[in-house]
Parts: structure tokens; C-alpha cells; sequence
């Protein structure tokens, strides 16, 4: 065989084997090899153009994998994925500018046609192709998921239980931190600062005359997808992914913000990243959205994030809190520990937060991400330093409200990705802070006094929080609910590290 006829033939070989092997070892032979360089000879033509498409396909597949895989710990799902492309693309522009989300979306379709390229001599037999079949498996698993999920979703036993929330005489604010899990006190880089922030807190709240105690949650998503988390916690259903998403919102399940209306509260959601329409969220429960336009930042964005954290909560005070008639039942979700974890802002003090211009010098501050995200342990400092930034913010928030204090739910939605957070699987820290009448009802669920959770903590699943919440501060003679099992029937998660640093 001349040179001329062997280099395509080797070229082929080698996009077969990375076809074949992604994402695993790309050199290691495998038995498909052989045959399909033996067709790429002397096979005909019918056949070749369609399955080099099927390879492509697969190829691609793959590649999806490692990228899930890499940010939320787990592979791609064609059956429930595909709405987050454009999520992905947004933030990639979001975070290391417009060219960088126009360069993924090339690099992907160059990526298919080079495939389409190169593939196009090969009769294989896909069907022996474990993977193949594994991929397929899951997609079909997905739709037999969703029929069962459906027939989950309308058995609702709290759709018509009285008394549900009537022990709470107050505001009550649900705040997710994102990116917070148990990699805080898991991880020594992170547990050295976070525990320290926390135990200072925790000293303050309680000279304060607040209650505190916490727990850990299993989280259904990590790395990202944080509005599974959000609807996890609020409907009582297992939310794990795009498709189960889109199925609670069509089922008319009545979450936890739906009961809080019909309790009495006024409900909202305070949504700093939401930038674009929202619709689904008139299927959640909420009287009013307030999204990032309608916060009032006139301050530059922290590259992705629109807004620090200490504004969020500011705006949720000036728009929503302080107002006469029925108390607010509100989730609060802050964005400034997301990824890319930089610049990390910096606490000011409340009274010279204003409409946010004070913030300017702190954005412009610092290495850019491009920069941040080269060197794997400089993107766990800025992480570090992000989560810590948001609790000592909430931390304060707390505090500055001791004298009527909300009752105060501050739980993580999940934790960053595992190259990022290694330690933890998908536990997320809660925390219960007020008064003390109301936080010791949560010691019924196995949280424990103060801030920093005891190590060998059980996780709850996040789905059972709902019923728990509901019945936990129900009115008088409303029998609680029984102490749940850690991780109970709903949770898919992987095995939970439960070593920790010491105290």
C-alpha cells in the first residue's frame, strides 16, 4: 500500500478509535478496530455515509459526556438535556465574554463535520456497541421515569391538610447560597476559612438572642442546575433533571409557595439571575417575581453575576419586606458564589449599598476569569473566598434583623463540580436561624444547635423538605412528621463522604 493510500487509512483508524474509546483510554485497542479498518478497505459505498453518521452521533454523545460529567458529575442525557446547550453557551458568553460562547458553538458544529469528515468508510456493527445500547437505555428509562413521575405528582397527601405553616407569625425567607455543600466542612482549603466565618457568626447571632441549628440536605444536582434544586426543595418531588423539571411544572403540584398562599403569606421570588422571560415560574406559586431588572442595580455585573450578594438581599428588604398586612413567605436565591468565582466582592456597609454603583471598583477588581481559570488551585482560592463572601452576607443580613427577626431557611442548592468540591457528594449544608420558638421545631427533622453541622450528620433528601416544613410548623394539634431516614426513596445520589476536618 503506497503512503498516499495508507495516510487516510490511518487517519480514519485513529477517528475510530477515539470514536470507539471516549472517553476513556484512546489508545487502547479495542475488537471493533480491526473490522472496521478491514471495511474501510473493502467496503462499498451504500452503506458507508449513514453509519459514519451513526459514528459521529456517538462520537458527539461522548464528548457530552465529559462535559457533564466534568460540570455536574454525571453523563449526557439526550432524553433530558438538551434545553441546558443553550444555558451552557449563555453562561460561557455570561462569564468569559460573547466570542467565548460563539466559540463553543463552532467548535461543537466543526466538531460534527470533521467527524462526518473523516467517517466516512466504516461499516461497523453499532449494535454491539455497549455503549451505544448503555445511552439508549437511558434515554428510554428517562420516558419510563417521567410516567411514573407524573403518577407521583398528583398523589399529593398535603393537598388538603389544614393548619399547614400556622405556627409562623413572621416573615419567613428561603435562601439558597449557591454552590454550598458540605466540601465547606469536608475540604481542609475550604473548611479553614468557612468554619471560622461560621463559628464567629454563630457567636454573634447568639449574643444576638437568635436560635440557630443545622442539617445537611441531599442535593438532586451538582455543578450546576440550580432551579432543580429550587424545585426539588419547594414541590416534594425528586426533580433530577430537564425533563422531571418540566413535568412538575405541568402537573399542577402544589409546592411549598403555593401552601404558603393559601396559609395567608404573600409569596415572592427574588431571581437575580433570571434575565430573560420566565414563564414557569406563574406554575410555582408566586405572587410576584422579582428578576434582576426589577432589583434596581445600576452597578456593573460581576462577570456572570449580574449582582453581589449583599444587593439581592438589600433590594429583597427595600421591595418586598417592611410592608403592612400579610407576612412574606419568600425564596431568595444568591448568585455571587457561581461560577466563574470572580471578582469576589466584598462586604460594605448596609446603609452605602444604594443602587449599587458603590460596588463598581470591586468588579472591575482582581484577574479575570480567563486568567483565574488556568490554574485549577487559584479556581479553588477565588471558590473559597466566593462561598465565604456569600456567608459572611448572609450571616450579616441575619444579624442586622435580630431585633424582629424573619424566620431565616439558608440552605446550599448544590455543590460546585467535583474537580472543584471532591469532597461531600451532593450533601448541602441548611441552616435554621430566628427565633428560637420556631428553629427548635427543627430538631425534630435531626438538625443540631448551631452553625456548623456535627460530621456524621445524615443527609435528608432534599424532597422531603416540603412535608417537613409544612408540618413542622404546622398549628397547634397538626400532628409533626416523623424524623425522616437519611437518604430515603427519592434520592439517586452516589455515596455521600462523611470524613470531615476536625472542629
Amino acid at each position: 500500500m503506497t503512503m498516499r493510500r495508507a495516510l487516510p487509512l490511518l487517519i480514519a483508524a485513529l477517528a475510530i478509535q477515539l470514536a470507539l474509546t471516549l472517553p476513556g483510554a484512546a489508545m487502547r485497542p479495542t475488537p471493533e478496530l480491526p473490522l472496521l479498518l478491514l471495511a474501510l478497505v473493502l467496503g462499498g459505498g451504500m452503506a458507508r455515509l449513514p453509519v459514519a453518521a451513526a459514528l459521529t452521533l456517538l462520537a458527539v454523545q461522548k464528548l457530552a459526556d465529559l462535559g457533564m460529567v466534568a460540570a455536574l458529575g454525571r453523563p449526557f442525557n439526550i432524553a433530558a438535556d438538551l434545553p441546558l446547550l443553550d444555558a451552557a453557551v449563555r453562561l460561557l458568553a455570561g462569564s468569559f465574554g460573547g466570542l467565548a460562547g460563539l466559540g463553543a458553538v463552532l467548535a461543537a458544529a466543526l466538531a460534527a463535520a470533521v467527524g462526518l469528515a473523516l467517517l466516512p468508510a466504516m461499516t461497523p456493527r453499532l449494535e454491539n456497541l455497549r455503549y451505544a445500547s448503555q445511552r439508549a437505555g437511558l434515554a428510554t428509562a428517562t420516558v419510563a421515569a417521567l410516567r411514573d413521575f407524573r403518577a407521583a405528582a398528583a398523589q399529593d397527601p398535603m393537598a388538603e391538610r389544614p393548619g399547614l405553616l400556622g405556627a409562623i407569625d413572621r416573615d419567613v425567607l428561603v435562601i439558597f447560597v449557591e454552590s454550598y455543600g458540605r466540601a465547606s466542612f469536608a475540604t481542609p482549603l475550604y473548611a479553614e476559612t468557612h468554619r471560622a466565618t461560621l463559628r464567629r457568626a454563630e457567636a454573634d447571632l447568639a449574643r444576638a438572642g437568635l436560635a440557630i441549628r443545622s442539617g445537611y440536605l441531599v442535593s438532586p444536582t451538582q455543578g450546576g442546575q440550580s432551579w432543580l434544586a429550587h424545585a426539588t426543595f419547594a414541590s416534594g418531588l425528586w426533580i433530577g433533571d430537564q425533563a422531571l423539571y418540566q413535568a412538575m411544572l405541568a402537573s399542577g403540584r402544589q409546592g411549598l409557595f403555593h401552601h404558603a398562599r393559601r396559609a395567608g403569606f404573600r409569596t415572592a421570588a427574588v431571581m437575580p439571575a433570571i434575565t430573560r422571560p420566565w414563564p414557569e415560574a406563574a406554575q410555582m406559586g408566586f405572587d410576584r417575581i422579582l428578576a434582576a431588572p426589577d432589583l434596581g442595580y445600576r452597578g456593573p455585573p460581576f462577570n456572570w453575576v449580574t449582582m453581589p450578594d449583599q444587593f439581592t438581599l438589600a433590594a429583597a428588604d427595600r421591595l418586598l419586606r417592611g410592608q403592612d398586612g400579610a407576612p412574606l413567605f419568600a425564596q431568595v436565591a444568591l448568585i455571587s458564589s457561581h461560577a466563574p468565582w470572580v471578582p469576589v466582592p466584598r462586604l460594605i456597609g448596609w446603609d452605602e449599598v444604594g443602587d449599587g454603583s458603590a460596588f463598581a471598583a470591586m468588579a472591575a477588581a482582581g484577574e479575570s476569569p480567563q486568567e483565574v481559570w488556568r490554574d485549577r488551585d487559584n479556581i479553588r482560592r477565588h471558590y473559597r473566598d466566593a462561598i465565604d463572601y456569600a456567608l459572611q452576607t448572609v450571616m450579616a443580613y441575619a444579624l442586622r434583623h435580630a431585633d424582629k427577626p424573619p424566620l431565616i431557611l439558608v440552605l446550599g442548592d448544590h455543590q460546585a463540580a467535583q474537580g472543584i468540591a471532591p469532597d461531600g457528594g451532593r450533601d448541602v449544608p441548611m441552616h435554621v436561624i430566628g427565633p428560637a420558638a420556631l428553629v427548635e421545631r427543627s430538631a425534630a427533622w435531626g438538625f443540631a444547635p448551631g452553625l456548623i453541622p456535627p460530621p456524621d450528620s445524615a443527609a435528608i433528601p432534599m424532597d422531603r423538605m416540603r412535608d417537613l416544613i409544612l408540618q413542622g410548623f404546622a398549628a397547634p394539634g397538626i400532628a409533626p412528621m416523623e424524623r425522616p431516614a437519611a437518604q430515603g426513596r427519592s434520592s439517586p445520589s452516589p455515596a455521600t463522604t462523611r470524613t470531615e476536618v476536625p472542629s
